[in-house]
């Protein structure tokens, strides 16, 4: 098990093996969820919004263009 201190200033040092383990680097965001049983739930925010461009399918069916959706 990992284990680090949170300095003065509140900064923690993730443990190298934990960075290497998940791929963690310098300007990666990290979220941090406090969970209803007292835990915290640490998430890398490695993603952009621009990845998930295409994941989903159009319907099977009409096909309406954006000029076509607009109210003149």
């Amino acid at each position: 098990m990992a284990e680090a201190t949170i300095t003065s200033k509140g900064q923690v040092t993730i443990p190298a093996d934990i960075r290497r383990n998940q791929g963690l680097h310098a300007g990666v965001r990290l979220s941090f969820t406090p969970m209803p049983d007292g835990s915290i739930l640490l998430r890398a925010k490695t993603r952009s919004i621009l990845d998930l461009k295409g994941i989903l399918k159009p319907a099977p069916g009409v096909i309406v263009s954006i000029d076509d959706m607009r109210l003149t």
